[in-house]
């Protein structure tokens, strides 16, 4: 009961999260508000590309962003809506209305927390880099695409396809020629704010710049472009959705899905922020923890689930975060957004927020990370193309499955078995023993393999199993160490172990290994008595 309470004490927030704020407070307020800009037109894209509406995406980022803020287990984490969580919203919502975003929400949030508690933080190190690479860049197309309807008229939505690839073709084929000339201008605008302006001074937010300029011309200049429309002027009251059975059984498996894309993108953006600057290391199971109340927050406010967006979190390290008080003010930001200009925000083209997505999405396509893993090596690159080809619900199991596929057939390959002469002056009878070393890991991939190669040894009288090199046993791998013994003493020949480790003694006696030696003296710790004895066999033969 201590130990319990113990841990999850150390999930809690302490003071120490806030041991720095007296001498980085100056830095830690700028890098909010630096980050609160850039994340404005971010919540407000991504809201509207989840389905779940601009204030869903704003509330998110205000009530998440504080809440893993405080909880999380990283000191400059920056939480909100994502592009890979809109990814995965997207078809939710067509498939079960906006209803179902707070209570999958509420769901997915709990599930992380869960694991949170169950110290599940670790599990983001078992997916491989192809696979986070082939995930990021399946999300950054699928981003771009979702873009193409709100570009070609309100009118278009792209048909009621759910692939996005059918839907960007479907609202191109229908598309309002007159308004998508007007859209693109205003990506134009928006992207050529975010490419240049940057370079002029690095602390420009092009994209708010962008954003900004293609709503005061559209105030001058008549035009056909939906806007955001009316948003709320302060954060709506917490309430719990309409549960019922039916309901919850219905979303379990989105939920899931959600939870899974939460904990993963939450953890990488950790462990990416605790790379980038001295900030502190993070702690993966408080992250979930802090995660899991976020989206739950988030949920009862009626937001979108959160994670951990890489991209601001490196805007808000690259502009001196030292503590969790950078994400905090960035949150507030926003919140002064809501309370003070929801009417002009209101106001803003779909179009200039479209573009800001585009750039964003194309920024997150990385060639030279691309031809690199490609020209790794072949499992690596097969893992990352089925990545980025199947659907992104399940791209990230499919990518670890053929991944651990090709490592454990790797795996298996360098599990060795080789027959070694026996050394000093020969002596008679010495060609009837087989000396045969074993090497590496012995596990399930590898044990038919080493079963066939042994056994198939001809003309022996002796066979000495030397296994001090052997490092990974399995249970399927000491079994058939079992049957290679009992298949040559089945045919007459005598075989001796030598070296077992003392990591293995227990389980090779658990499986009948060691049992079925024809005589407890037939296991030896060093090579000279273990020949000595075989020669004494073959000598007795003869």
């Amino acid at each position: 009961m201590i130990r319990a309470l113990h841990a999850l004490r150390a999930l809690l927030p302490s003071r120490a999260d806030y041991r720095e704020v007296p001498n980085s407070w100056r830095r830690d307020l700028l890098a909010g508000v630096t980050v609160g800009i850039v994340a404005l037109p971010l919540a407000l894209g991504f809201g509207i590309s989840s389905g779940a509406g601009a204030a869903a995406g704003l509330i998110t980022a205000i009530v998440a962003g504080v809440i893993a803020a405080v909880f999380g287990g990283s000191n400059v984490q920056v939480s909100g809506p994502t592009g890979a969580m809109v990814v995965v919203l997207a078809p939710i919502v067509a498939a079960n209305g906006m209803g179902a975003v707070a209570i999958v929400s509420l769901m997915a949030g709990v599930i992380v927390v869960i694991a949170g508690i169950a110290r599940l933080g670790r599990a983001v190190s078992f997916i491989p880099w192809p696979v986070i690479e082939g995930f990021t860049l399946g999300i950054a197309v699928i981003i771009f695409l979702q873009q193409v309807p709100a570009l070609t008229g309100p009118s278009t939505h792209g048909g009621s396809h759910t692939n996005v690839v059918l839907a960007a073709f479907d609202a191109l084929a229908s598309a309002d020629i007159g308004y998508l000339l007007w859209a693109l201008g205003a990506v134009v605008i928006v992207a050529g704010c975010m490419l240049l302006l940057p370079r002029l001074h690095p602390a420009i937010p092009g994209s708010l710049v962008g954003v900004i300029l293609v709503t005061l011309l559209t105030l001058v200049v008549s035009d056909p472009l939906a806007v955001i429309g009316a948003l709320p002027a302060a954060l709506p009251v917490p309430s719990l959705p309409a549960l019922d059975l039916g309901t919850l059984s219905g979303l379990l498996l989105p939920a899931l899905t959600v939870a899974t894309l939460a904990a993963i993108e939450s953890l990488l953006s950790a462990r990416v922020a605790a790379s980038l600057a001295d900030t502190g290391p993070y702690d993966p199971d408080r992250e979930l923890f802090g995660q899991g109340l976020a989206s739950i927050g988030s949920g009862l406010f009626g937001g979108m689930p959160a994670t951990g967006a890489i991209a601001r979190t490196a805007v808000n390290v690259r502009a001196g975060a030292r503590t969790r008080l950078a994400a905090i003010v960035h949150a507030l930001v926003l919140l002064l957004v809501v309370v003070a200009v929801a009417g002009p925000v209101g106001a803003i083209p779909l179009a200039a927020l479209s573009g800001v997505l585009m750039v964003t999405a194309i920024r997150m396509v990385h060639l030279a990370t691309a031809r690199s893993i490609l020209r790794s090596t072949r499992a690596d690159a097969v893992a990352y193309i089925v990545t980025v080809s199947v659907d992104l619900i399940v791209a990230v199991v499919i990518g670890m499955i053929v991944a651990a596929i090709f490592a454990l057939r790797g795996l298996a390959r360098a599990t060795g078995v080789q027959r070694e002469p026996i050394l000093g002056d020969p002596e008679r009878g010495d060609e009837r023993i087989a000396i045969i070393r074993l090497d590496g890991p012995l596990f399930f991939a590898a044990a038919d393999r080493v079963l066939a190669e042994v056994t198939s040894l001809d003309d022996v009288s002796v066979v000495v199993l030397r296994m001090s090199q052997l490092e990974l046993v399995d249970a399927t791998g000491a079994h058939v160490l079992g049957e290679i013994v009992q298949q040559l003493e089945r045919r007459g020949v005598t075989v001796l172990i030598k070296g077992v480790r003392e990591g293995h003694v227990e389980l090779f006696r658990t499986v009948g290994v060691l049992g079925a030696l024809r005589h407890q003296n037939h296991l030896f710790t060093d090579l000279p008595a273990a020949i000595a004895h075989a020669r004494s066999h073959v000598v007795r033969e003869s």
